[in-house]
Parts: C-alpha cells; sequence; structure tokens
C-alpha cells in the first residue's frame, strides 16, 4: 500500500483507530526522518487529543522497541533478565540499592537508566559523582558485567528506541507530554529493546512525582502493566507516595553515600527500605527466584546482612571503572560542597507535611540538576539528614543540612527549603509509601 503520513494524521486526529501497519510504517518515518518533524509533532499532539486503544498502544510501543537494536540476553548465556524502572522523584536513590540487592539474589540485573530532568533526580547522574565510572560501555562490557556481578546500571544507547529519541524530543516542545499513550510507549519502547524476561514498575504519585495525585499514577501504571503483558513481558506496578524525600538526602554525591549507607547497613531511612524491600520482592517473584513475599524478604534481608548486595555494588562500581575500594572508601571518593549548614525551622513542632518539588527544584537552583538535557550539573551540592513527615523539629532538631557551594547558595536553599516544609504543632498521621499494587490481571 502506499504510505501517505498525513492520512494517518487525518485518521488519527479524527479519532479513528489505526491498524498495526500504520502504526509501524509512521514509526519508521519517524526513524529514518523521511516525515517531518511537523508531522511527527501533529502525531503526537491528535495522540494527546484523541487517545489510542490498548490494542494500538502496544503496536505503537512494539514498533518503537524494533525501531532500533534488541538486545538477546539468552545469546550471552543469561536466559532470564528482569529490571525495574521509577518514573521519577526526588531523593529516588532506589536503583543504586535494588539492582545489586537482587543481584546478590541471583538476578540478573541490566538496568538502563536516564539522567535528570527538572525537579526528579536521574540515577546516571548519581553514578557520575563516582571518579571513573562509565555509564556508556560498549554492549560487550555491558554484558560481561551483568553476567559476572549480576548487576550493571549504565545509560541508553543510541541504538536501543532511536524512534523514541526523536518523539520524545518533538513531544518536549510541543505539549505533549502528559500523553499517557505517548508516555506508556516511551518507558516500554526502550525497556522492551533492553531484552527483559520482566519489568517492575515504581509508579510514583504526589507534589514530588510527575503524576501528582494516585488516581493519574493509577491510570499509568495499569497501561505500562497491560501493554509490557502484551508485548509479551510480565509486568508489575507498585504505586508509590513521593509527598515527601524518599531517603535522608537529595543531590547526587550525597545520594550515592546513601545508597552505600544502606547497603553497608550504617544507616537505612525506613521509607526507603520499604520501597526498595516491596520492589525486591516483585522482581524476585516475578522471575522465580522466590516463591511468595516471605520467602522473597528472607532471600533481600539475607543478602543485605551478609554483606552479599554491598559486595555486589562495589563489584560494579570496579567492573565499569570506578574505584576499586569505593566501598571501603566511598567518603572519600564523592565530592560534597564544602558550606555546611543547618537549616531550622521559623517554629518549633512537627513536620505536617512537605512539597518535594519545591525541594527538587532547590536542588536544581543549587546546580545539582539541570532545566536542559544539555546542561552539566554539580554533583557535590545537596541536602542531607532530612527531617520527614511526622518528625519532631525545632533549636535541637534541622530540617536538613545543607552542603552548598558558598554562603549566598546555601541562604538560597534554605529559604526555600523552610517554604516547602511545613510545621505545625500537632503530629499528623503516618501514611504508606507503598500505596497500591498493579499485577496483569488487574490492570485491564
Amino acid at each position: 500500500m502506499t504510505f501517505i503520513p498525513q492520512e494517518v494524521i487525518r485518521k488519527k486526529r479524527d479519532g479513528g483507530v489505526l491498524d498495526r501497519d500504520e502504526i509501524e510504517l509512521f514509526v519508521r518515518g519517524i526513524t529514518d526522518e523521511s516525515i517531518s518533524e511537523g508531522q511527527v509533532a501533529a502525531f503526537a499532539m491528535a495522540v494527546l487529543l484523541k487517545g489510542m486503544t490498548m490494542d494500538e498502544r502496544i503496536h505503537l510501543t512494539t514498533a518503537m522497541m524494533r525501531s532500533g537494536e534488541v538486545l538477546d540476553w539468552r545469546s550471552r548465556g543469561m536466559p532470564c533478565v528482569v529490571d525495574k524502572h521509577s518514573t521519577g522523584g526526588v531523593g529516588d536513590k532506589v536503583s543504586l540499592i535494588l539492582g545489586p540487592l537482587a543481584a546478590a539474589c541471583g538476578v540478573k540485573n541490566p538496568m538502563i537508566s536516564g539522567r535528570g530532568l527538572g525537579h526528579t533526580g536521574g540515577t546516571l547522574d548519581k553514578l557520575d559523582s563516582i571518579p571513573g565510572y562509565d555509564s556508556a560501555p560498549d554492549l560487550d562490557t555491558f554484558a560481561r558485567v551483568v553476567r559476572e556481578v549480576g548487576c550493571a546500571i549504565i545509560g541508553q544507547t543510541r541504538d536501543l528506541a532511536p524512534a523514541d529519541r526523536r518523539l520524545y524530543a518533538v513531544r518536549d516542545v510541543t505539549a505533549t507530554v502528559e500523553s499517557i499513550d505517548l508516555i506508556t510507549a516511551s518507558i516500554l519502547s526502550k525497556k522492551l529493546a533492553s531484552g527483559l524476561n520482566g519489568l517492575v514498575m515504581d509508579v510514583k504519585f504526589g507534589s514530588g512525582a510527575f503524576m501528582a495525585d494516585i488516581n493519574s499514577a493509577r491510570e499509568l501504571a495499569r497501561s505500562i502493566v497491560s501493554v509490557a503483558g502484551g508485548a509479551g513481558v510480565p509486568t508489575t506496578a507498585l504505586l508509590t507516595d513521593m509527598n515527601e524525600v524518599l531517603g535522608h538526602s537529595v543531590g547526587n554525591g550525597l545520594e550515592v553515600l546513601e545508597a552505600v549507607d544502606f547497603l553497608t547497613g550504617r544507616k537505612r531511612e525506613p521509607r526507603l527500605a520499604q520501597v526498595t524491600m516491596a520492589l525486591g520482592c516483585e522482581m524476585l517473584m516475578l522471575v522465580g527466584a522466590a516463591r511468595g513475599t516471605g520467602e522473597a524478604v528472607m532471600k533481600l534481608n539475607a543478602a543485605l546482612e551478609s554483606g552479599g548486595a554491598a559486595d555486589c555494588f562495589g563489584r560494579m562500581v570496579a567492573a565499569l571503572g570506578g574505584p576499586a575500594d569505593f566501598m571501603d572508601k566511598a567518603a572519600d571518593r564523592v565530592e560534597t560542597a564544602p558550606v555546611e549548614v543547618a537549616v531550622h525551622p521559623a517554629t518549633e513542632g512537627y513536620v505536617v507535611s512537605m512539597d518535594a518539588r519545591e525541594i527538587g527544584l532547590a536542588l536544581v537552583a543549587m546546580k545539582g540538576g539541570r532545566t536542559r538535557a544539555d546542561q552539566a550539573v554539580d554533583h557535590g551540592v545537596g541536602m542531607t539528614d532530612f527531617a520527614h513527615v511526622g518528625d519532631g523539629v525545632g533549636p535541637d532538631r534541622a530540617l536538613c543540612r545543607i552542603f552548598a557551594r558558598d554562603r549566598d547558595q546555601a541562604a538560597m536553599a534554605a529559604e526555600r527549603i523552610r517554604k516547602a516544609v511545613q510545621v505545625g504543632p500537632d503530629r499528623p498521621a503516618p501514611t504508606p509509601v507503598v500505596a497500591e499494587r498493579i499485577a496483569g490481571e488487574e490492570a485491564g
């Protein structure tokens, strides 16, 4: 048949349902650039306004997945691999902990992660604070580290889902980022191109997430679980609360140090532990490494307490170019900014709420994050020892400690943090950090 891009756009604009061939030909045109940027933008807007059926979402995702290389782990001696993906949050260093933790439990985890943008942090930016760490190795090195260590955390290669790269760049400047259909295809095309046998999603909601409310997060989670399952990759999703900082630190180097503290047992913030363990249980059960939650928890705890998870992190760092003694000397290897300031509240009381987005933006203002993809970040700035909702604060208990480049930068960040954290006389009731689980049978 003769392929006419504008007819596909017209059909979707008018609320029609696109068939597999139409979607595959359009994605091919996005990839080889035979379709113009204006046509890509028009297509994205039509999808945003008219939506897609589940079959259309599956066809779009698989076509984008096949627009580049699809990894084959079986041919490299690893018949079963599983990954975890987060929709992004503030202080979210779960991947740094969970990759080596799952590996220590015998689960192969090739994790392809991204950089931060806007108020959310990126796993690759955190890893870049480790001297020598190579987050863009060649495929053979990536596969060797996964095989020998059990996990490797790297960035997306140019060969994986190239159609998504072009479509996302257009969406970013045409107010079409919010489409559930396009978010689903964007996330899953990259993950499915990674050759996974299973995927666990951490879909965040709240002030520090891209999905502000739980209903939007639930809709996205159901879409991802359904589409991934339709593409042949069993997937489960957890909805997790991002209405406050996850863990006790925000900032690239500081979050790496917190991950090291968690893996070595020096300090484990309870909400971070709950999210990490819940996602770890899903990973183990998804690939048959545990027969239920009880066995999964037992294995995860054993990997932490034996030092196996910490050993996997250290071996991964060394195998990808970082210091061989990183786990022993992390505090010496990771730079922190020189000016340290404690941020105290204006009044004594309890933390009753936190605008996590504003805290993320405070880090961006310190140049610890970026507003454009081409910006460099300062890995040494950030905040740590955050008080959480329900904690008492006052003259003897700060809201957090800031690590800044100079006093002016510290004062700016402190002012934003005081505005972001609300303190009151009464301690609020606790809320669960893991709000809901969505599996394949519940997603339709």
